[in-house]
């Protein structure tokens, strides 16, 4: 699917390659023409600053359209390679995102790369639903990062084809199943306290903690009941095996907490100080069993000989102060597969 998707990319970019206005402060980039291969397309990009879009993105799979926010590279004088960042459980529609919890977009504005966040599938897991949900509507995510968006931004981004995905929370379970799913899109992959484990009785809890009880949707429209084969079908650490090939970062906490969970530290989103020992609090039980699980998939890569970057700090919940420093520390990593030879 995946290479499909990469040779339908560069028939969509003929002839609409992007086109940079000649003041540094007005970046203008032209619709593409043609559309992906399902039918999604591209319905707008608007300049948002000197380097960065936003662009509205149809997809078919779920006939909706979604905002994704780009930072261009500061040279573009050639085609450069794209990291795809996805945010936590709220799906950057809230207050909790890359953009305004981090400094990371900073960090990204000296490296030659395309930032694209994804915005969207709150509560949902950025996976396939068997059925559309009442509540969260119709979710097809894993089509949505791995074959309907690529093509689109290589052809509105004239990029090299070249791309890395990193995730936290929520995201760091589809981070590796997007690789899993469509071999040869990522190169690298980062994934920053998120659940490696769908089918062990932690993980069952941990996704319908986040589905059902906060996003008010029902898992059995996502992937059937508890014995559906669709939960095994996600679950990274069964599916290990096919992440070989792929440059891998993984960091967690302990729930220990640390520097960054005192109140008004780094990245926290609280007002008061007993908002956030309650917040604290609950990050603590997370961030254990996010230690647990991790602690169980590098097992299962090291029994498979998979080479991993694994980074256990010694203190740390869940929270997105440890996120910005865990995502430095995986630049390496990332870029090892954006910019090398393959």
């Amino acid at each position: 699917m995946a290479l499909a998707a990469l040779a339908a990319a560069a028939s969509i970019g003929a002839g609409t390659i992007s086109a940079v206005a000649d003041s540094p402060a007005a970046l203008e980039v032209a619709v593409p023409t043609a559309t992906a291969p399902d039918g999604s397309f591209i319905e707008n990009i608007e300049s948002t600053g000197d380097r960065t879009l936003r662009l509205t993105v149809h997809s078919a799979a779920m006939n909706r359209s979604f905002p994704v926010d780009v930072l261009r590279p500061a040279d573009i004088s050639e085609a450069r390679p794209t990291l795809y960042l996805l945010n936590g459980a709220g799906g950057g529609v809230d207050d909790a995102s890359w953009q305004l919890r981090t400094d990371a977009l900073d960090f990204l504005s000296d490296k030659n790369v395309n930032v694209v966040q994804i915005i969207g599938g709150a509560w949902t897991w950025y996976t396939d639903w068997i059925a559309p949900d009442p509540v969260l509507g119709v979710n097809k995510w894993s089509t949505y990062i791995g074959r309907e968006l690529p093509p689109l931004i290589d052809a509105a981004l004239g990029t090299n084809g070249v791309n890395a995905i990193a995730g936290l929370s929520m995201a760091g379970l589809p981070v590796l199943n997007s690789v899993i799913f469509d071999p040869g899109l990522f190169r690298s992959a980062a994934v920053y306290s998120g659940l490696m484990q769908t089918t062990t009785p932690l993980g069952r809890r941990s996704v319908k903690l986040v589905t059902e009880t906060y996003g008010r949707g029902d898992v059995a429209n996502m992937w059937g009941s508890d014995d559906d084969p669709l939960w095994a079908a996600n679950d990274p650490t069964l599916n290990a095996e096919k992440l070989r090939g792929t440059h891998l970062f993984i960091a967690t906490g302990n729930g220990i907490p640390g520097i960054y969970d005192l109140p008004g530290a780094r990245g926290r989103m609280e007002t008061d100080a007993l908002e956030t020992a309650g917040t604290v609090a609950l990050g603590a039980v997370i961030e254990a069993g996010v230690d647990a699980s991790t602690r169980a998939f590098q097992h299962r890569l090291e029994e498979l000989n998979i080479p991993a970057t694994f980074v256990y700090r010694t203190s740390g919940t869940h929270t997105w102060g440890y996120w910005q420093d865990d995502f430095k520390a995986s630049w390496p990593v990332l870029a090892q597969g954006l910019y090398s030879a393959p």
